[in-house]
């Protein structure tokens, strides 16, 4: 589904991303977890398009991103066959629940604006906000903002949905609330790669875990391992600052 290789990323002089290069299947849920200032943001932000990369390529669903400048056909395929979901919600203050969720769909894939309004209510009540259509953004809880930005991303239809730290911003209960959303996302087969802090979602939830520190990779395998006998130092360091037994 989605194929990196040999990433580079560079701002001015800095390289925050050295040679990144891994793989997620179809149904596959990747976390990416690793220290702050590891790159895990750009990658995510590279694999969509919305930052150009200075080598390597981003492979997804048959089209493929090179580096610097993306062909505009390209982005867009891309750009629809896969959703971001980022970590402050980016709802338009002034739609509502509903209007955030048929905006792409009506603009983006041309759908009737009724036959998009019947799809995001279904989609809002399948991720716990039915009644809450009409509520603007300013009346939502975080939790509830973020499960319309995850509404809305789905509309899409997306072979694969990338998550940007989508609970940092959100207190222990509302933070739980969206990662219940996702786990009920991964049972039912959506192909996600999620940059997170929760540790138990990394572990309980995903496929395989990918360390990320110092724009690289520094280990990867299946959440158990990574978990209950990691390789590297790093991963056994970062694994005790998020308070991990055994690490």
């Amino acid at each position: 589904m989605i194929e990196v290789l040999g990433l580079v990323k560079r701002f001015g002089h800095v390289e925050v991303l050295s040679g990144i290069s891994l793989s997620v299947e179809a149904g596959e849920v990747a976390a990416v977890i690793g220290p702050s200032g590891g790159g895990k943001s750009t990658f995510l932000r590279c694999i969509n398009g919305l930052e150009a990369f200075d080598e390597g390529e981003v492979r997804v669903s048959g089209f493929t991103l090179g580096p610097r400048a993306h062909d505009a056909r390209t982005l867009q395929a891309v750009r629809e066959s896969v959703g971001f979901v980022f970590q402050q919600f980016n709802l338009f203050p002034h739609r509502t629940a509903l209007g955030n969720c048929i905006e792409a769909p009506v603009h983006v894939l041309g759908e009737p604006r009724d036959v998009a309004a019947a799809r995001a209510r279904e989609m809002l009540c399948r991720v716990g906000l039915a009644g809450r259509e009409d509520a603007y953004p300013k009346d939502l809880s975080g939790g509830q903002q973020q499960r319309v930005a995850i509404a809305r991303a789905l509309l899409m239809r997306p072979k694969a949905i990338l998550f940007d730290e989508p609970t940092s911003a959100l207190d222990p209960v509302m933070a739980a609330e969206v990662l219940g959303v996702m786990t009920d996302l991964a049972k039912q087969g959506q192909t996600m790669i999620v940059v997170t802090h929760s540790m138990h979602f990394a572990r309980s939830v995903a496929n395989a875990v990918h360390v990320f520190a110092g724009g690289r990779v520094v280990e990867s395998g299946p959440p158990e391992r990574v978990f209950s006998d990691p390789q590297h130092e790093t991963t056994r360091a970062f694994l005790r600052e998020a308070g991990v037994k055994g690490a």
